[in-house]
């Protein structure tokens, strides 16, 4: 969420930066000013009457210390018209206050300077490549195909016990996405990144927290019984454990990894860009969460980049990296570099990652802060990334691997799958 007072001292130059979204939020941030204009006004006038209500409680004591009833009397019935005025003060501030937070939850993200104008993902700008696409021999077939040919994937029976997007892993096909696992995981930690394991179920709170609510709820899977949110990614569970925290200086980076599924209720289009593993309703993800500095946040990031670029080198997937348009950027993201493999059996780049920096927006909305060595508080800077999705990377792995003989597991998996080719 963006900070009111921040706003309120930059109006233009907030307008002009949620331009490159391609919001026209003008009106809006009119709008925010005017109801933060009414709820200082509204604070200054209940304080004012707080103030003078006390006054009043004193002199009545001294009044009645005194034997001086009949004016402790005139006092009292002050005191009760000041009640009253206090209720209604303070029913309009809160109000004024929730009327105030509800529009600013509508607002994204600023994006920072070096994001690209433009409105799709046609407009992203290309700043990385490296890999060589390998050359399949003839007949080569897409993921869908290879997981049933080999019996490794069953998008069939997925969809006999729930749905459409809930595949079934089997055999080697299991033991690769948990050798993947274990590989990010061990990835991450060898990094400095602290591993946890968190519910898969979330509150409101949380939700907000992060900025998945109110902005992606219909994305969402809501148990409504017990008001839970089935995550999305383990983002939001992992960022969560610092809402309302207030670190030392002397604490940051905090970096975290955590394995989780994903539920997500985004698929519904039909073709081949979402068909077999593109676009699945639950997928397994190794998620980083980095809470940072302000000074250091953009360094940070670079360096989440590199550390996605050196998983992928070593899984030896062609790959690049994108840094996100303003119209193709998250609601909550500053800036945004998304990794891509190529699927050479379906002749596409596959998203398999994105890495964010969110600035003050979710520390904003959290009120994650941290205490710095001269004593005062200020937000933190939260980051995440992908590290990575498995669905595409399998895919990835399942397309470029192949062979006439079988799928040729990457070198660095082996040690993990315990096999060398899936035949």
């Amino acid at each position: 969420m963006l900070q009111i007072a921040f706003i309120r001292e930059n109006q233009e130059k907030v307008v002009q930066a949620l331009a490159k979204r391609n919001l026209d939020a003008a009106e809006i941030i009119k709008e925010v000013i005017a109801l933060d204009e009414k709820r200082r006004s509204t604070q200054v006038e209940l304080d004012n009457l707080l103030a003078e209500s006390n006054k009043l409680s004193k002199d009545i004591g001294a009044l009645m210390k005194n034997g001086e009833k009949a004016k402790a009397e005139i006092l009292k019935t002050k005191t009760a018209n000041s009640k009253e005025q206090t209720k209604e003060l303070t029913d309009l501030l809160n109000s004024v206050t929730e009327s105030l937070t509800n529009l600013l939850y509508t607002l994204p993200n600023l994006p920072a300077d070096i994001v690209p104008a433009g409105k799709t993902a046609d407009d992203n700008l290309n700043v990385f490549e490296h890999g060589e696409i390998p050359v399949l021999a003839e007949g080569a077939m897409p993921h869908w195909d290879l997981a049933k040919k080999y019996d490794i994937i069953d998008f069939d029976l997925g969809s006999k016990i729930t749905g459409a997007g809930f595949p079934v892993y089997k055999g080697k096909g299991a033991k690769l996405q948990r050798a993947l696992i274990s590989y990010f995981l061990d990835k991450n930690t060898d990094a400095g990144y602290k591993e946890f394991q968190v519910p898969h179920l979330v509150n409101e709170a949380s939700g907000y927290g992060t900025g998945q609510l109110p902005d992606k709820e219909g994305q969402m899977y809501h148990s409504t019984v017990d008001d839970l949110y089935l995550i999305p990614t383990a983002e939001v569970p992992v960022t969560n454990m610092y809402r309302d925290v207030i670190l030392q200086e002397s604490e940051l980076p905090v970096q975290a990894t955590a394995y989780t599924p994903c539920f997500r209720r985004e698929a519904g289009s039909y073709g081949a860009h979402v068909r077999g593993l593109n676009r699945l309703h639950q997928f397994d993800k190794v998620e980083i969460v980095r809470i940072e500095h302000p000074d250091n946040s953009y360094a940070a990031l670079d360096g989440m980049v590199e550390h996605v670029k050196d998983i992928l080198n070593e899984l030896k997937l062609p790959y690049r990296i994108l840094r996100l348009c303003g119209g193709d950027m998250g609601f909550t993201s500053a800036l945004t570099y998304d990794f891509e493999v190529f699927s050479t059996a379906q002749d596409r780049w596959l998203e398999i990652s994105s890495v964010s920096n969110f600035e003050t927006f979710q520390a904003n909305r959290l009120k994650l802060r941290f205490k710095g060595k001269d004593g005062k508080t200020q937000l933190a800077h939260t980051l995440n990334g992908s590290s990575l999705a498995l669905p595409r990377v399998l895919a990835g792995i399942l397309e470029n691997y192949q062979t006439p003989e079988g799928i040729v597991i990457p070198e660095v998996l082996r040690r993990y799958t315990g096999f060398d080719i899936i035949d």
